[in-house]
């Protein structure tokens, strides 16, 4: 979070949410990202074995005001075009496609049957388009290829994970035991699909990893298992979860404890009301007295790389992310009234910039005064 306005940006949800939280708002409610910044969209595998692109990341997920994301995603693309030397005109530019896009989607699915909408897809464009570099990678993310990244030789094949501390340490014995008793719990607990594929899978290695700005302090474990022999792996990622930094602001926040038992069952549950195509090992785990997300680890999930958005490519992009929003929102609220609120007319989309600009002036100002705190020593 020192590193940069954004990198502070995107670990400061919290923040942002004490932001918004007490602002009025339309009262048109869905089921939110939480922290639907630009780097949480990704393509992912369907089960057709072609991509689609969708948001990625629930740990913050919750019923809440539907601006709240937009306005999340808006900034970020301010935030992040500033870092990449983009002038604020360009940015500005990108955050008004990015709303029209919003809007524009809104048209589409209120129009749509319900079915018909929830199986809508929205693939990466193809590879003639200018932002085809950005998807390239995530069709060759896959378990293979994470074996050669993250993984050593063993025996007969078989692999096991690379040791390098602190971001990547296989378990002793104790942490081992801790961590399958763990699975034991999450193939019980019925949320996801492939109960009995992953019957066929045997647990081979374990290790600690961390994981992602926002989540830094928070424990994160990967498992490697095996089916049909050394070339069928299967990597399943538990994530910490902790509650929802939009509670405080949650009109049914006296309902939450009863709502989610269970901080991973509450991100799973939104992963899986928000997207078309879900990971068919989605679930939830409990061990050591903390929450856990299960999910596969990088099958072919990609983020984008955000030295590649510039120019027209950031504009591009954000008109991407802008579309798929409109997509959650109308699958999870009323998609009608949702079109009704923003409108046919540019008034949101140059609202939205105006905001993301000034809130872009917020969060260099809170980043500086960061560091220097940090320089002064009140971190040590």
């Amino acid at each position: 979070m020192l590193a940069s306005p954004f990198g502070f940006f995107r670990g400061a949800a919290a923040l942002m949410a004490s932001d918004l939280g007490p602002v009025p708002t339309s009262g048109l409610e869905v089921q939110v990202c939480g922290d639907a910044h630009l780097l949480n969209f990704s393509s992912q595998l369907a089960s057709g074995g072609h991509l689609v692109f969708d948001l990625s990341n629930f740990d913050e997920t919750c019923r809440g005001a539907f601006e709240w994301d937009l306005k999340r995603l808006a900034a970020s693309l301010v935030v992040a075009g500033r870092s990449l030397g983009q002038k604020d005109r360009a940015c500005a530019e990108s955050v008004r496609w990015m709303v029209r896009a919003f809007r524009e989607g809104l048209d589409l699915f209120a129009e749509m049957r319900v079915l018909e909408l929830v199986r809508f897809e929205i693939s990466p464009p193809g590879t003639d388009k200018p932002l085809a570099p950005i998807f390239q990678s995530a069709a060759r993310n896959t378990p293979r290829q994470l074996l050669k990244k993250a993984t050593r030789p063993d025996t007969e094949g078989f692999a096991r994970f690379q040791s390098q501390p602190p971001l990547f340490v296989p378990l002793d014995y104790a942490e081992t035991q801790v961590v399958l008793g763990a699975l034991k719990n999450y193939r019980k607990n019925g949320l996801f699909a492939r109960s009995h594929e992953l019957d066929a899978y045997t647990p081979w290695d374990l290790a600690r990893k961390v994981t992602g700005i926002a989540s830094v302090g928070k424990d994160d474990y990967v498992v490697l298992l095996y089916g049909n022999g050394a070339g069928d792996p299967l990597f399943l990622q538990f994530t910490e979860q902790a509650v929802s930094c939009w509670k405080p602001y949650l009109k049914r926040a006296k309902f939450y404890a009863k709502d989610y038992p269970q901080q991973g069952l509450r991100a799973a549950q939104g992963q899986l009301e928000t997207q078309t195509v879900t990971d068919p090992f989605l679930g939830f785990t409990r061990m050591n007295g903390k929450d856990f997300l299960v999910r596969q680890w990088s099958d072919h999930e990609e983020s984008v790389d955000l030295s590649m958005t510039v120019g027209e490519t950031l504009r591009d992009y954000a008109a991407l992310c802008g579309r798929v929003l409109a997509k959650a929102h109308a699958k999870t609220g009323d998609a009608a009234k949702l079109a009704g609120y923003c409108g046919g007319g540019e008034r949101l989309d140059l609202a939205l910039a105006r905001f993301a600009l000034a809130y872009a002036d917020q969060t260099e100002s809170d980043h500086a005064r960061m560091r220097r705190a940090f320089r002064s020593g009140l971190f040590a």
